[in-house]
């Protein structure tokens, strides 16, 4: 499907199960592919518009096709979508003790080096790696695109927790496509601190999740606007991956 402003793409059909492969990796695409893509999902888990999100990375495009790997952070266990908004105590302290605790991301970031490491020792054919994050996934992102950072180019969607701070030890390449619910000073200011070479887009009549979980894709416009944002990654990885 054609996109405009980015290169064209194939539609590809949800999975049947709008299940992860796996229980704790979900891996898709050709494993002759030379190029990887490591999706960190958000803190709902394995949502069917993620795996649909991997499934396109992984094979829409004909010319540049990957292996896409997305691990289970939260071993089955991710926030109920049911929390957010957090707009009751409840909620809050839900969402608190979850980022406090499995979400952490410090200590997640810690894990995804060796990761990498154990996935590029079974799948030998890896020549790069790239990442992408999804809202709490773009955190972890900035904190692994560091010096030393096992990736050749990164992308951010719906980041949360933005720190212009962290863009200026960013190393590699770098994608973010804000949604309108992120603070835009914040994004701008994190786009002025990189260094590297950048595309940073705000979708502004987005909410902050809609190329993930909270992406209503029964609605045209948002499911225009899914779609554009695939193109641009796509785009932005055959650059650089």
């Amino acid at each position: 499907m054609a996109q405009q402003g980015h290169s064209a793409f194939v539609w590809i059909p949800y999975r049947v199960s709008k299940s992860p492969l796996t229980p704790i990796l979900d891996t898709t695409g050709p494993s002759d592919a030379t190029s990887a893509i490591f999706i960190i999902y958000d803190i709902f888990g394995f949502s069917s518009q993620a795996l649909q999100g991997a499934d396109i990375l992984a094979r829409a495009d004909e010319s540049h096709q990957y292996q896409v790997f997305m691990p289970d952070f939260f071993l089955g266990k991710p926030l109920p979508l049911s929390v957010f908004p957090p707009d009751t105590d409840e909620k809050k302290k839900q969402m608190g003790d979850f980022f406090a605790g499995p979400a952490n991301p410090p200590d997640n970031a810690e894990k995804v080096p060796e990761l990498v490491k154990k996935l590029g020792q079974k799948y030998t054919g890896i020549q790069k790696w790239g990442s992408l994050g999804m809202c709490w996934g773009g955190k972890i992102v900035s904190l692994t695109s560091q010096a030393g950072t096992a990736f050749s180019a990164a992308a951010e969607v719906h980041p949360a927790m933005v720190d212009p701070e962290e863009a200026k030890g960013i190393k590699i390449p770098l994608c973010m496509l804000a949604s309108g619910d992120e603070n835009p000073e914040d994004v701008e200011k994190f786009k002025d601190n990189l260094s590297v070479d950048k595309h940073v887009e705000t979708f502004k009549d987005q909410v902050h999740g809609w190329m993930a979980a909270r992406g209503d894709l029964k609605n045209e416009r948002v499911k225009s606007e899914y779609e554009r944002g695939y193109g641009v990654l796509l785009d932005f990885y055959r650059k650089h991956l």
